[in-house]
């Protein structure tokens, strides 16, 4: 199943899918992110300077277990391709969790902003945000700033504990671009361009707030230097109803996950932020 809208993506940077995962499929991720004891084992905090952190577990590979099949789908994988404009492969996937009452922001940032400095030429790249529980303004969901991945790569900056885009050229585009917000049940998705503007607030609502992103570049993109991301791999794309055919499977210890501690830099953040 592959989602329309390839003309929207190109002109908004942005592409929302309303219900690309059923109430079944999104609740069989939610109980693999909940019951994989690694993930949660791996999962550290990101602190935002203000009081709030955001947890995060990353990893690279893809597999045969529920986690490791989401960017196999073909609605997936097929329509990175599609939005892309040539084949994909999986660069790496994350889940982020704001717990109630306290869950980080995250700046503005173009994940280009990081994923330049890893080597790929071209933002021919994009990230899928999943939404695994309610998205919403007080827990803090995703803010986008619509077209805003024609502006080209913006400079990124320290700002206190995290790298993002230049503040005062953000204000600007700003003040022009419209500000849209992922507010999403579970089940609806998001892809938005490497070079898309995003955000987001604090978690002040009483419940958790967790996101799984898959990212996707693009084959003709593979990086020219080694780094702690892929260069191309195939990808093995399965049809749509293999992830609720096979049930829940975890990985455990056989998935490999980014340690911030291997690496001064990892997409936005550094060893000093992990804990």
């Amino acid at each position: 199943m592959n989602v329309a809208g390839e003309a929207d993506f190109d002109r908004d940077g942005y592409l929302i899918a309303r219900g690309l995962f059923s109430p079944d499929e999104i609740a069989l991720i939610g109980e693999a992110l909940r019951t994989d004891h690694e993930i949660r084992r791996r999962m550290y905090g990101i602190d935002d300077g203000q009081g709030g952190s955001t947890e995060i577990a990353l990893w690279n590979d893809v597999g045969d277990d529920t986690l490791g099949l989401v960017p196999r789908l073909e609605r997936m994988a097929g329509t990175a391709a599609s939005l892309l404009g040539g084949e994909v492969y999986h660069y790496h996937s994350k889940v982020t969790s704001k717990p109630p009452q306290g869950g980080g922001t995250w700046n503005w940032h173009q994940d280009y902003g990081y994923w330049y400095k890893n080597g790929c030429l071209r933002p021919d790249m994009l990230s899928v945000g999943i939404a695994v529980s309610e998205q919403t303004e007080a827990n803090g969901g995703l803010m986008l700033l619509q077209g805003s991945h024609r502006c080209g790569r913006i400079e990124h900056l320290m700002y206190g504990d995290q790298t993002a885009a230049d503040r005062e050229r953000v204000d600007r585009i700003a003040e022009r671009l419209p500000l849209v917000r992922f507010d999403a049940e579970p089940g609806d998705a998001v892809f938005f361009h490497s070079n898309t503007l995003h955000s987001s607030s604090a978690n002040r609502s009483d419940g958790p707030r967790e996101v799984l992103l898959c990212a996707f570049n693009t084959r003709a993109n593979d990086p020219v230097i080694e780094h702690h991301h892929p260069g191309y791999r195939p990808l093995d794309i399965i049809a749509d109803d293999e992830l609720l055919r096979r049930g829940l499977v975890l990985a455990g210890a056989d998935r490999t996950f980014l340690d911030p501690a291997d690496d001064r830099s990892i997409d936005g953040f550094t060893t000093d932020q992990a804990r």
